[in-house]
């Protein structure tokens, strides 16, 4: 099955690195014009738009704080500007500050709260606005527009240590799925992936050693996952490959989700 995405507008929030980097990458290779959000380091982001533009792609780097309405606005803005429509958002900007729960100062918790799931919201919302005022676009795709939200294993799983990025991503489940109810009549379609261990910086220290090997232990397929796993499933969700699927969870995992460490304790 070949994917194509040419004619079409992605924004991809927090793709300087690791997943977001990574779905940039996919989507840009199947056609699509990219814009590259950043936070606060605009090197790489400027690196990955030069890359695609070099191998004939369209591509521009945006800096914005997603989890700040202005800015959010400044990215749609640009991104129109820039390329004239949108078609496609991932929404991907996310981040943890771990600690115990008694331990957890409340700007820890309010900071991933307002990135992970506050950004979500914002970001879908412009996206969602853009997507009504534009219409339909039959020439480069089945859906008027098609949001791609970014969540996590923890979603489902309860992760001690990490309570704020866990609610975050419980949050993002029922955002999505609550949008999706909300917009399907539009032939908006709205889902999410759920990432198990991806091989990315955000959790380099957690494989140290033979942190790696008792990871492994959580996931019955046996390997960790790299980001072009995850990349794969985001091209197909953007495509009209995916056109009846709406308001769903694609959990990119390996297995971890099966809760493996039961297996014989029945």
């Amino acid at each position: 099955m070949h994917i194509s995405l040419k004619q079409q507008v992605a924004i991809v929030t927090g793709a300087s690195s690791g997943l977001g980097a990574g779905a940039a990458r996919a989507l840009a290779e199947a056609g699509a014009a990219v814009v590259i959000n950043y936070n606060s380091k605009p090197e790489p982001a400027e690196k990955l738009a030069e890359e695609i533009r070099a191998a004939g792609g369209r591509a521009l780097a945006v800096g914005a704080d997603v989890s700040k309405e202005e800015d959010v606005e400044r990215l749609f803005a640009q991104t129109i500007e820039h390329f004239g429509a949108l078609d496609i958002l991932v929404a991907n900007s996310g981040l943890q500050k771990d600690a115990s729960i008694v331990d957890m100062s409340l700007e820890d918790w309010n900071t991933v709260i307002n990135v992970n799931l506050t950004g979500q919201f914002l970001c879908a919302r412009a996206a969602l606005r853009q997507f009504i005022k534009q219409g339909m676009r039959p020439e480069v795709s089945r859906a008027m527009g098609k949001i791609i939200h970014m969540s996590s294993v923890h979603q489902l799983i309860p992760w001690a240590g990490h309570v704020n990025y866990a609610a975050s991503k419980g949050g993002v489940d029922l955002l999505m799925r609550s949008i999706a109810q909300e917009v399907g009549e539009l032939k908006i379609r709205v889902n999410s992936v759920a990432p198990g261990a991806i091989r990315t910086p955000i959790n380099a220290d957690a494989r140290k050693g033979d942190a790696e090997k008792e990871m492994l232990k959580l996931i019955p397929y046996g390997r960790i996952g790299e980001p072009e796993d995850v990349a794969n499933a985001v091209l197909w969700l953007a495509s009209d490959a995916s056109d009846y699927v709406h308001g769903t969870t694609l959990f990119i995992d390996g297995g971890m989700t099966l809760y493996p460490e039961f297996r014989g304790n029945g």
